[in-house]
């Protein structure tokens, strides 16, 4: 049996934060890493809301994934399928065999479609689409645009998604488009969220029930869609949580954007790495500790980004403070020193709430807010966040994020 190739920091995924480590270590002169990731196109998917609500192009959005790998790297063009930290090796679809001295878990989020009755079939169909997906995102806009009278309904699932404000952004770019185009008041809107409130912090959370009641959009707190009937139009919502659990309604609708739930992928489920190999959370995350980002068993092993542990909002901009820290902690565990790098927990939800105003939603793991800008209060939409969101945040990851400067 053949030793396998082995790196000195093996990067699994070349999403935005395997990209912006492998930067930030090849800035620090770390002569061998690597990236696994099957992928030829590299999106920018906080966007796509905006593809959606018909404030950008899906063209904007992607790029060749070569063009943001960083020099210097090796790029391993293939899909992970094992993992085995115990050996120090990584297996992938084509059945070749890597080892490491480090591995950095950063393969992204799973969207497990199927998990809602009879979605997976009517996606992009019959008014039926989600921002989700880099295909789905333009038919949005199209069931959006297209729609002047009826009964829309917005959908967030129960448990961790990425970017937990997308399923009520794009509820609020619907509306503003149909008050603009003069219809607003023939659509019947519904927003379905599994959650107590529409946001955890109840300070934004009373400024985004003002926004709800000003679109007249029916909130239904603390429930979720379990099915979705094309054929008749209707989806089943079912109530989570203590009250009412398991009570079913439907509601009809002529669009739908449905937000699928998501989980860890199959291969970490199945792995030692994951969460539920010790009982754990079912959704299989990559057990790491909240403030190291360092494996919880495994001290060679961090994982960060959409598929670890850490109980942050699955965002990019908490990526992009998490990946200092995981960089700043490989250097201390190859040079054998305590680990001093820690991650508060820092996340950005911006939130758009019309074709010009956004709330930029800003805490740590403590819910405590963290504002970028503080002359702006941070609780409320503000016109001048709507162009960070459409232009200075795109620019800031392309240009500096990938080349790990910011």
């Amino acid at each position: 049996m053949s030793t396998p190739v082995k790196h000195e920091v093996l990067i699994i995924g070349g999403g935005t934060a395997g990209i912006t480590v492998a930067a930030r270590l090849l800035r620090k002169h770390y002569p061998d890493v690597a990236i696994i990731e099957p992928s030829d196109k590299h999106y920018y998917q906080p966007l796509w809301t905006l593809v959606g609500g018909g404030q950008a192009t899906a063209a904007e959005t992607e790029r060749a994934e070569a063009s943001v790998m960083p020099r210097g790297a090796t790029w391993i063009k293939s899909a992970v399928t094992a993992v085995d930290p115990d050996a120090n090796t990584v297996t992938c679809a084509d059945g070749a065999t890597y080892g490491y001295d480090v591995l950095v878990v950063a393969p992204g989020i799973q969207l497990d479609w199927h998990r809602i009755e009879g979605l997976t079939d009517t996606l992009g169909k019959d008014g039926v689409s989600s921002n989700y997906r880099f295909d789905l995102a333009p038919r949005t806009w199209e069931f959006i645009r297209d729609t002047r009278s009826g009964t829309a309904v917005f959908t967030m699932p129960s448990g961790p998604i990425k970017c937990a404000g997308a399923p009520q952004k794009i509820a609020y770019l619907a509306c503003d488009h149909w008050r603009r185009q003069g219809v607003l008041d023939n659509i019947d809107v519904h927003l379905v969220v599994p959650t107590p409130r529409i946001f955890g912090i109840p300070a934004i959370a009373d400024n985004l029930d003002k926004v709800i009641a000003d679109y007249g959009i029916t909130l239904h707190a603390g429930s979720e869609v379990r099915a979705v009937d094309s054929a008749s139009r209707k989806v089943t919502v079912t109530s989570v949580g203590n009250d009412g659990a398991g009570t079913d309604s439907t509601l009809p609708y002529d669009v739908l954007h449905a937000v699928p739930h998501q989980s860890a992928p199959d291969w970490i489920k199945a792995s030692p790495l994951s969460t539920s190999h010790v009982g754990g959370d079912a959704n299989g995350y990559v057990d790491i500790d909240k403030h190291t980002m360092q494996h919880v068993r495994y001290p060679n092993v961090f994982g960060l980004g959409d598929a670890g542990s850490s109980p942050n909002s699955k965002t990019g901009a908490a990526l992009r403070k998490q990946a200092p820290v995981v960089v700043e902690n490989i250097g201390a565990l190859l040079s054998g020193r305590p680990l001093t790098g820690s991650y508060d927990g820092y996340a950005s939800c911006p939130i758009v709430t019309s074709s010009h105003d956004m709330l930029l939603a800003e805490f740590d793991y403590d819910f405590a807010l963290k504002p970028s800008f503080p002359l702006l209060d941070p609780v409320k939409p503000h016109r001048p966040y709507w162009y960070l969101k459409k232009y200075g945040l795109p620019a800031m990851y392309w240009n500096l994020m990938l080349k790990g400067l910011a």
